[in-house]
């Protein structure tokens, strides 16, 4: 079983998250996305990855103050709990030493076809 379960996605969205620290709701980490990486997101798929993220208690949502634009409602704001910050190194570490246990040779060579 692994330690910490974080698909690609789902990394994604809360580095997303880090990035944008205290502005982090559903449509800024959207944005925010499609910006960097220049991918589509759908808001289902979104509102997916926020909703597994937090019942892997890997992050929080608060509710900010209602506004006229949004008729009243709330912004769901998030952020990174401590075992978000872990699940999110140890991604990295992982992805890192695999890295460098790649021979120099494969990184190298070149392609022909």
């Amino acid at each position: 079983m692994k330690k910490y379960q974080l698909g690609e996605f789902e990394e994604i969205v809360i580095l997303t998250i880090g990035v944008l620290y205290k502005e982090a709701y559903g449509v800024a980490i959207k944005k925010e996305i499609e910006t960097r990486i220049r991918r589509q997101v759908s808001m289902g798929a979104m509102h997916s990855a926020l909703v597994r993220l937090e019942d892997k208690g890997y992050i929080n949502a608060n509710a900010g103050e209602g506004t006229d634009e949004r008729m009243g409602r709330p912004r769901r704001y998030y952020e990174i709990t401590a075992l978000g910050r872990k699940a999110i190194q140890y991604s990295r570490d992982t992805r890192n030493e695999l890295y460098d246990a790649i021979p120099k040779a494969v990184l190298v060579r070149k392609i022909t076809g």
